[in-house]
């Protein structure tokens, strides 16, 4: 071997590889009981479905216009890892000069771990779209979108691009994965309009048991989403952890409270997406933050996502499943409040302390908001395009014939439940 591989690390990177590939069915199932039950396996197929083109993709070029490159305060990464070449079980090529020099994992590994994230991002924005998607639109879409949005927003924060050089920081995704999907999930929903029937005809979850089944595969799987990114079984990924289990924790119990106060009750499917808000916003912050950080961003992210499920009556669109209030503006959330809590006693990362912390300022916090707006605009301008292209193309939207008849009949010629 010609870098110091850690039988440790790369032991607890195989299992985090493992767990978040897991998210992606868990997901299938958070968002799968709540659509209605003619639409489940329409639903259940586009989360499946991810973890079959956007691996392929991932290792033919994507993970390369992600990493290629890395280091060097640019847009795009370049071709050198396309069709997995130099991708092998020694370290990152460039050794210890390069900026993946610091891994002690196989290469190979890394980009496992990473393809695992690129599953699961396009995979959210099916909750906005729900009931009224084709699926040759939808695996188009998510195609397309994985190359020319996913890829360069990855590279930008996570390889080394020049929002990471700017000084911001994204400790899993708070920018890559849920500000960069939200933002295409309101794009998608701005072209395509309206569910059938929607606001007048109910249409409520079809097996709430389902969604806490997902939630609960969602809460394990993202233990490798946020540890897992530390990159190695150290104190960092402990502290993650801790805080991947108490900031959805205390998100909760703020939806909760919140939901009880407007509309006298605290629901099962608010236990779900209160902790599921939680998860997002601290995915930027879990291995930077510790002490009680986690708690405050949990409790303030579950009111304030409970809140912004008021944005879709106010502005009237139709977000089938609260993707835009439980992963944009949670994603914007826990990015920006990350410039409050940073601690570089936690992580030398950190070298902006955020403005709560001792000698702390508010760099971090101009960095964080212009990570956050890039993001946000980038992936709503290019989605939106890609979604207009396609739906002039073969078509996005289901018909009203085949809303009525359910995707998972009209779509897919078989259902879910026997009459």
């Amino acid at each position: 071997m010609d870098f110091a591989l850690d039988s440790g690390n790369t032991a607890w990177m195989l299992m985090s590889t493992a767990l978040v590939l897991f998210m992606t069915p868990g997901l299938a199932f958070f968002y799968g009981g709540m659509v209605r039950g003619k639409n489940v396996l329409a639903m259940l197929m586009q989360n499946i479905f991810a973890m079959g083109i956007l691996a392929v993709l991932w290792a033919v070029i994507v993970f390369s216009l992600a990493f290629g490159d890395a280091g060097n305060a640019g847009f795009i990464g370049n071709l050198d890892f396309a069709f997995l070449t130099d991708v092998g079980i020694g370290g990152a090529p460039g050794g210890p000069e390069s900026f993946l020099g610091f891994l002690t994992i196989p290469f190979v590994l890394f980009c496992a771990f990473q393809m695992t994230f690129a599953i699961i991002t396009p995979a959210l924005i099916t909750g906005a779209t729900a009931d009224r998607l084709k699926f040759a639109g939808y695996a188009t879409f998510i195609a397309v979108w994985l190359v020319l949005v996913y890829g360069p927003v990855a590279h930008m924060v996570f390889g080394g691009g020049w929002l990471a050089d700017m000084g911001a920081l994204d400790f899993a995704g708070g920018a890559v994965v849920h500000i960069n999907a939200g933002a295409a999930a309101l794009a998608v929903i701005l072209v395509i309009g309206k569910r059938k029937g929607y606001p007048n005809e109910p249409m409520p979850p079809h097996n709430l048991p389902f969604t806490v089944l997902g939630t609960g595969i969602l809460w394990f799987g993202w233990a490798g989403f946020n540890a897992g990114s530390a990159l190695a079984a150290d104190g960092i990924a402990a502290q993650a952890l801790m805080n991947t289990i108490l900031a959805p924790s205390t998100a909760m119990l703020g939806w909760l409270l919140v939901e009880k106060l407007k509309n006298g009750h605290a629901t099962t499917l608010g236990a779900a997406s209160g902790a599921v808000a939680g998860m997002v916003a601290i995915t930027p912050c879990a291995g930077f933050v510790g002490g009680m950080a986690p708690i405050y961003i949990g409790f303030g992210a579950g009111a304030v996502c409970y809140l912004a499920l008021g944005l879709k009556a106010k502005f009237g669109f139709d977000d089938s499943l609260d993707v835009i209030a439980v992963h944009l503006v949670g994603g914007l959330f826990g990015s920006i409040v990350l410039g409050l809590f940073a601690d570089p006693a936690i992580n030398a990362f950190v070298t902006e302390p955020g403005l709560f912390i001792t000698n702390g300022g508010t760099e971090l916090i101009k960095d964080q908001v212009v990570a956050s707006v890039v993001t946000l605009v980038y992936a709503f301008v290019v989605s939106f395009g890609i979604a207009k292209v396609i739906e002039a193309t073969i078509g996005l939207k289901a018909s009203d014939e085949q809303q009525d008849a359910g995707l998972d009949l009209s779509l897919h010629a078989e259902t879910a439940y026997s009459n």
